[in-house]
């Protein structure tokens, strides 16, 4: 059987193009069709197994039998994967510089920053507050599955802790890839699941208050 193999970064240039159709026997498994490329391609010795497989734009495991006219895709490791916690002001330009690549058509930026009001209030300055260990963890995560779901280059997350003024950034998110779709898809699902998940804490201060998001008392 025929199947189409679909290669990005690393591999498409140990590979020599980025889509290449061989024959394989019938039921052959992701994982054992990167075995017979890397005998046939000797510069994939050098370099990591896939990070993940997807066939026909769906994510599969390495064990999944393949048919004939399936698209296999190898998805490299992600090369700029980072999290950091900081006390001090977020290094935009040094976030970018860990997620650029010289195969990358896009790069995506995220910065959540401070407003001033909201609710109607207006806010003085936010303070946040992490389970440190956790949330790195957490954090980690986040990078981890983004680099499954799509084909990036690099991705890095930094989150600001501490005191925070209006119209500083709060947490930035770079995200590259060849394409701006995965960039931009990826970027989303970073921010929105570090929102969700992870184990950080807004405090908002304003003139008359204050109150933790999230923890507000209940109107009695």
């Amino acid at each position: 059987m025929h199947i189409t193999i679909r290669a990005f970064a690393s591999y498409r240039e140990a590979i020599g193009s980025p889509r290449v159709q061989l024959e394989f026997p019938e039921g052959i498994t992701p994982a054992q069709v990167w075995q017979r490329l890397v005998g046939s391609y000797p510069m994939l010795q050098r370099l990591p197994q896939p990070s993940a497989f997807a066939v026909n734009e769906e994510y599969v495991a390495g064990d999944t039998a393949l048919g004939t006219g399936d698209e296999l895709v190898l998805i490299p490791p992600v090369s700029g994967g980072s999290v950091a916690l900081v006390e001090h002001p977020i290094d935009v330009n040094g976030l970018l510089d860990q997620v650029r690549h010289p195969q990358a058509g896009a790069i995506v930026l995220f910065l959540g920053t401070v407003r001033d009001t909201n609710q109607g209030r207006h806010v003085d300055h936010l303070e946040y507050e992490a389970y440190q260990e956790m949330a790195r963890r957490e954090m980690e995560g986040v990078v981890e599955t983004a680099g499954r779901r799509w084909p990036l280059l690099g991705i890095g997350i930094v989150h600001r802790l501490g005191q925070l003024d209006v119209g500083e950034i709060s947490v930035a998110v770079a995200v590259s890839s060849e394409h701006r779709k995965e960039a931009f898809e990826a970027g989303r699902f970073a921010i929105d699941t570090l929102k969700r998940t992870v184990p950080i804490w807004k405090k908002e201060v304003w003139e008359e208050g204050a109150v933790w998001i999230g923890s507000e008392e209940r109107n009695r």
